[in-house]
């Protein structure tokens, strides 16, 4: 093949796609623009079959069930025609008590969306496809369930007024609502993830969803042809439930100890960092930082914090594509901490914290790659890194002496 693309058209061009070719493919990165990376990802997480034939049937079917989630379960309590049903029931069966209920959760939501990914403006801008219809119910939702959380406190004149609660963040920090007509990236995604909510209530909305949606529904919107652009949320919403069905572990605070959970995770990461690194991981123990500190981020958010949109993007091609579903995730992390290793074998807690919950913006996302595969496949050779009590002359200190020194011995190899 002259190039990716062609390789790419290729495959995708077979009336069945031959799953390992297509993964190996998709594991050294997908290629940007034309759609690929859209089409390669609703393949990955299950929601395109192998089958190509039954792609239009599929995805008719998919795209109407969707919207008639949205017609069904965004209710408006004020339409009910039962007029022994109020604001004031105490029925259980009352649609009103349903509807406070979702709120609470919407109200989470909402906070969430309002601030995914604040260096893109893509989330703040208008849906060339708003849903119309219910935009404003949502709105008019979150508008009372914000009205709930107020306090009502008696004023020094003896009359009552309302409190809003603290917040964390400021009015200014969060996404504002677009005029009425229009619909912000980020009021889709809140639809999504109320929709998903209510469909699965063990679960229903844990905070840290909205980031593992974001790069789904970014790429359905930045990547795709015109017509599939218009399906972007129902195409979005469907990925990222087959996605959340494979690491909902993580999301379940009585699982975090299990074989599948997090805290598990979070120690066969470390059991891998002493079997390839033992200096760094001695290192690391002496100083008391625990891998809760930062991989539990790393981990549950699949990196999607650590690093821009479009790096996610790629690294997302090879978890997506990974044929042991997410063990590359371990060796990627693995390879971060690595990579950093002069700087935390010589830092102390405070200094080691900062890089480890703020990854360095300027590592090179392909030499990490790079590095995982040599984990992975047991390749990987480390030379002892000089300490401050045992400095070696000339040696380069911080991220460009280890990543430097380390891959120019992997490509003379």
């Amino acid at each position: 093949m002259s190039n990716r693309k062609d390789l790419f058209s290729h495959i995708l061009s077979q009336e069945r796609i031959n799953r390992a070719e297509f993964e190996k493919a998709c594991f050294q990165g997908i290629p940007d623009g034309s759609g690929l990376r859209s089409t390669c990802w609703k393949i990955l997480l299950n929601y395109l079959p192998p089958s190509r034939s039954d792609w239009e049937e599929v995805l008719s079917k998919q795209r109407n069930a969707y919207n008639q989630f949205i017609r069904t379960m965004i209710v408006d309590p004020n339409q009910s025609q039962d007029t022994s049903d109020h604001p004031l029931s105490s029925s259980p069966n009352s649609t009103w008590s349903e509807y406070f209920k979702e709120n609470e959760v919407l109200s989470q939501i909402d906070k969430d969306v309002r601030r995914l990914c604040p260096d893109l403006s893509f989330f703040q801008q208008p849906t060339k496809f708003p849903a119309s219809f219910c935009s404003q119910s949502l709105r008019t939702r979150v508008e009372q369930a914000n009205l709930q959380a107020m306090q009502v406190t008696q004023s020094k004149a003896g009359g009552s007024q309302l409190i809003k609660p603290k917040k964390k963040y400021s009015d200014d920090d969060c996404y504002q609502i677009l005029p009425q007509g229009q619909e912000a990236h980020w009021e889709v995604c809140e639809r999504i993830l109320h929709i998903f909510a209510l469909l699965n209530p063990g679960i229903a909305y844990v905070q840290g969803m909205n980031e593992i949606l974001g790069p789904i529904y970014y790429t359905f919107v930045t990547d795709s042809n015109d017509e599939d652009v218009k399906y972007a949320e129902a195409d979005a919403f469907f990925c990222f439930t087959g996605l959340m069905s494979e690491i909902k572990d993580n999301f379940i605070k009585i699982l975090d100890n299990s074989q599948c959970g997090i805290t598990h995770n979070m120690d066969s990461l470390m059991t891998m960092l002493r079997e390839n690194d033992p200096q760094l991981h001695t290192a690391l123990t002496e100083r008391n930082i625990k891998p809760q500190f930062f991989s539990f981020r790393w981990l549950t958010l699949l990196l999607s914090q650590e690093f821009l949109y479009p790096e996610v993007q790629r690294l997302w091609d090879s978890f997506f594509a990974d044929s042991e579903r997410f063990k590359f995730l371990l060796y990627f992390c693995c390879a971060m901490l690595i990579a950093q290793r002069t700087r935390l074998i010589n830092g102390d807690f405070i200094d080691n914290m900062k890089v480890l919950q703020r990854y360095p913006i300027e590592t090179d996302i392909y030499q990490l790659l790079q590095l995982a595969c040599q984990i992975k496949d047991g390749k990987l050779i480390l030379h002892t890194v000089p300490t401050k009590e045992n400095p070696a002359p000339n040696s380069g200190s911080g991220r460009s002496g280890i990543l430097g020194s380390f891959f120019s011995r992997a490509k003379n190899r």
